[in-house]
This record gives structure tokens, sequence and C-alpha cells, in this order.
């Protein structure tokens, strides 16, 4: 990475450290680290909570499943669909973690293509089949996530910054980064303006928290969640460039069109408050 007096030229390396052979990157280290954190996060809120431990245990595995089938369907169906429902070999691709070359091989790539708006109704539905299974009131639930899951979002977005994918458009801002990997022009830093914006979301919500805990199985929080990152998200989506070619020319890219609903369900259940505490106790198991 280096500086002049106007731009940041990006070009870091794709791996953070090698294991013998095996190189681990930047991007996979992000998700763990905001997974890490989020995990702790919310394991000390159970306790302030005091909800027993034997609870907690499985909903790590609940969310980091849902979350990552959820992100790469919704990339995959929301933004390639043509792609990968044109054939077995591009369904296969959807699925597991290989490309098919022209040779007919496999090749293990990871998966290449995640999407926010996928991964938030993933959870959605763990959340759910995890609350029923824990008998964890669900607004409870979805109000501890909305505590956390900025902290989560803020590393993801860092770790699409450090693979230099989701850039921004063509600008002469000071600040802008000319991204090596994809083309020599200053382009605006949509994934940072993202993470900054989540790093100051989860601040906000975590002192309302602190101010207002008995609010927690309202949905006050988990809607506040929703609403801030979501309307964040629409509004950098227009600092970025196309994502897919059929976005050129649309009022509204795929983003904004997504992120529309969340910040209806948020607003309206951050206005819901009791009214959502007595839905989900006549919802929940007992």
């Amino acid at each position: 990475m280096n500086f002049d007096l106007l731009f940041v030229y990006w070009n870091p390396s794709e791996i953070m450290f090698h294991i013998g052979s095996f190189g681990v990157r930047w991007y996979s280290m992000c998700w763990l680290v905001g997974l890490l954190l989020g995990y702790l996060l919310m394991q000390r809120l159970y306790k302030e909570q005091k909800i027993p431990d034997e609870k907690f245990e499985p909903l790590f595995l609940y969310i980091f499943l849902s979350v990552l089938i959820g992100a790469r369907l919704g990339h995959c169906l929301f933004y390639q669909p043509e792609y990968f429902l044109g054939s077995w070999e591009h369904f296969i691709e959807m699925i597991v973690p290989m490309h098919h070359m022209p040779d007919g091989s496999w090749k293990f790539v990871g998966y290449e293509g995640l999407a926010s708006h996928g991964g938030v109704i993933g959870m959605l539905i763990a959340i759910w089949l995890y609350s029923r299974r824990a008998k964890v009131p669900v607004w409870v639930v979805l109000d501890n996530m909305g505590i956390c899951s900025c902290v989560t979002a803020t590393f993801i977005r860092l770790g699409n910054l450090m693979n230099s994918e989701i850039i921004g458009k063509v600008t002469d801002v000071p600040w802008a980064f000319i991204f090596e990997r994809v083309d020599q022009y200053p382009r605006h830093p949509g994934q940072l303006y993202e993470a900054l914006s989540y790093a100051c979301f989860f601040f906000v919500i975590f002192l309302a928290y602190r101010k207002n805990r008995q609010k927690v199985g309202t949905g006050y929080f988990f809607g506040m969640c929703l609403a801030l990152v979501f309307v964040a998200r629409f509004f950098i989506e227009y600092t970025k460039d196309i994502q897919v070619d059929f976005e050129a020319g649309m009022l509204l890219d795929m983003g904004q069109l997504l992120s529309i609903p969340f910040i209806i369900l948020g607003v309206a259940v951050m206005i819901g408050g009791n009214w959502m505490k007595k839905l989900g106790a006549r919802v929940d198991p007992k």
C-alpha cells in the first residue's frame, strides 16, 4: 500500500500468513475475528440476562451455518441467477466451494460471492429454529443479535477491503483508493465506508442497550440494527460500482432494492415495542 498527495494505492496480499503450503487469507481471518467477537459478546449478554449456558451453546453453529448458506445463496440467486441456474455444473458451484474448469476438472476456490441480504435472511430462519429448540423467546434472541451483529459486519467489510472487492465508483475525493488489482482509477472505498458505519452503529446500539436493558425482548435493538445498517447500506450503494451487468441503467441497484424491506421491517419492529414482546410470548414454545 502506497500513499501520494491524493490517493491510496491499494494492493495488499490476499494471504495473511502461511501454515506450510496452506495460505490463510485476510478475508477468512476477518470473518473469523468478526464471528469470534460476536460470539463472545453474545455469551456475555446471555450471562447478564441469566439465560442458562446450555441454551447458548448451540447458537453459534446455527448462526454460522445459516449466515454462510444464506449469504452464498443470496449472491447466487439475487446477483447471478442466470449463471448458477444455467447448468448442473454451475448449480453445483453454488453449493460447493469449487469451480468447474474448461478442461472438465474441478478447482477449489472457496466461496467467491456472499451477499449480506441473503445472510440476514438465513440468520432470521436459523434464529427461529434455534428459539423453538432452545426454548428461548425469539425476540430476546433477535434483540441480542441486533446488539452484536454490527461487530461481525464490520470485520466482514474489512475482509472485502483486503480482497479489493465491492469497489466504489470512480471519484476525485482525496481519500479515494486505487485498487491496483482492478484498474488504475481512483475509486470510493465503499467497503471502508460500510465498515466504519457499522463500527459506529455497534457503539450506538450497545450504549442504548446499557441504558435500556428492559427493552430486550421487545424487538427494539433488533429493529434499530436493521434500520441503521440498511439505511447506511442504501446510501453507500450510491458510491459503489455496479456488481453485475444487469444493474446498469437501474434507478436503484439490487443492494438498494433488497435494503428497503429490511429498513421497513426495522422501523416497524422498533415502533411495535411491547406488541412484539406479547406476540413473541404467544408464538414461542413453552
